[in-house]
Order: C-alpha cells, then sequence, then structure tokens
C-alpha cells in the first residue's frame, strides 16, 4: 500500500512493535490527529475466542463517560401514542411503514435505529439491509424496547454497540483527538471493562490477545497489554 507524505511523516519515530502504557499511547494518537478536522479516536481489540463458534461472539453496548463526540442520528419505529414519546426524547426520524419503505429503497441515512417491540413483524423483514450495517434493531442491544426515552437519550449522550468481527475483534469509536487525555482514558477504560465483563463462558485461555489505538488518518499505537487488562479489571 503506498502511503501519502503525510502519514509517512506521522509514522516518523514511531515504532510499530513498541507498546505503550495507556496514556501514553493516548498522548501518541492525540499528538499525530492534525488532520484538518477533528479527528475520531478508535479502538481496536483482538480476542481470544473462535470467531466461528456463536457462543463465543459477543456483542452488547456501553455508555462512555465523556460520550463520542459525534452527532447521533437516531432512527425510531414506532406508532400510536409513542411516535410523541420518540419526538419529544430527541429521536431524528419517527415513522413505521414510511421508513421501512425508504429504507427498502436504498435510504439509510442515519446512525442507529430503535423499534418498539410491535413494529418488529415489519422491521424484521428489513435484516438483509440494516443488519450489514451494524443498524438493525436487536434485544441484545437494547435497541427493541418500549422504553423510548431512556434509549433515545443514553444513544444520543454515547452508549455504542459493539460486536465481535468474522476474526474475533472488535472495534470502537472512543472520542475524538480534541478530547482531553483524561477523558480518553477514562473512555477507553470503561469500553474495556464492558470486554471483560462481556467475556464469554466458553472463552479459554487468554482472552484479550492485542489491543490498539488510531486516530482516523493517523498510525496505530499498540498499547502495553499488561497495562490494558489492569485497567479492565479495575473498571469492572
Amino acid at each position: 500500500m503506498i502511503r501519502s507524505k503525510r502519514y509517512r511523516g506521522l509514522r516518523e519515530n514511531l515504532d510499530s512493535h513498541q507498546v505503550h502504557g495507556l496514556e501514553a499511547a493516548v498522548g501518541l494518537v492525540k499528538a499525530r490527529a492534525n488532520a484538518r478536522f477533528d479527528e475520531s479516536v478508535d479502538i481496536a481489540v483482538r480476542l481470544g475466542i473462535d470467531p466461528k463458534k456463536q457462543d463465543q461472539m459477543i456483542r452488547g453496548t456501553v455508555s462512555l463517560p465523556h460520550g463520542t463526540g459525534k452527532q447521533v442520528s437516531v432512527l425510531v419505529f414506532c406508532k400510536g401514542e409513542k411516535e410523541a414519546e420518540a419526538k419529544a426524547a430527541g429521536a431524528d426520524h419517527v415513522g413505521f411503514e414510511d421508513l421501512a419503505e425508504k429504507i427498502q429503497g436504498g435510504w439509510f441515512d442515519f446512525d442507529v435505529a430503535v423499534a418498539t417491540p410491535d413494529t418488529m413483524s415489519v422491521v424484521g423483514r428489513l435484516g438483509k439491509l440494516l443488519a450489514p450495517k451494524g443498524k438493525m434493531p436487536s434485544p441484545k442491544t437494547k435497541t427493541v424496547t418500549f422504553d423510548l426515552e431512556p434509549t433515545i437519550k443514553a444513544l444520543k449522550a454515547g452508549r455504542i454497540n459493539y460486536r465481535t468481527d468474522k476474526t474475533g475483534n472488535v472495534h470502537a469509536l472512543v472520542g475524538k483527538a480534541s478530547f482531553e487525555p483524561a477523558q480518553l482514558v477514562e473512555n477507553i477504560r470503561a469500553f474495556v471493562a464492558e470486554l471483560v465483563r462481556a467475556k464469554p463462558a466458553a472463552a479459554k485461555g487468554q482472552y484479550i490477545r492485542n489491543v490498539g489505538l488510531s486516530s482516523t488518518m493517523g498510525p496505530g499505537v499498540r498499547v502495553d497489554l499488561r497495562d490494558v487488562v489492569e485497567t479492565g479489571r479495575k473498571g469492572a
């Protein structure tokens, strides 16, 4: 892969094999996030699970203490009096069959979808369209619920969904480069603690294998595994 001059410059004096304590790693990522926009800070965690076994795949939600810094567009499938509740709670798109038709037509201009249980007979048919984009409402991510107000407000405040991919890795947004270092550290601690809590009973051996941080346009920085695991235990 051919890298830009800017990217090569960011890699100077950064050993890709060296591991860093969590706070030092956050500092390195922030120092290299010099694009003309507020870059996102992402975490990548390689887990010691067998991704071919369903009982070892994990997914869930976690509320980051300082949010993600991203404006989250929330779509809500609901009907009747729940429509007013969703709109009052700050949902960006509210409806039922009309929204289903728009999605079937190729519209996906939202970040997360929530559905009340009484709409799932229709919403369920959208699985092949929404699931690949990570936008399908699910009880496992607490996005199929009648409790719309607290759910919408939590999503707007920075509650994120996570799930392992086909290779056993988990990727998540943990903030913005403009965040204070302590805010990013606390968000990362909350995320790692959630992964530790969600460890599948069937997973054997070393659970957290590798952790890296990066900004949208910057190189990855490896985090000292001992520091991350200890962080997770403290926050669990």
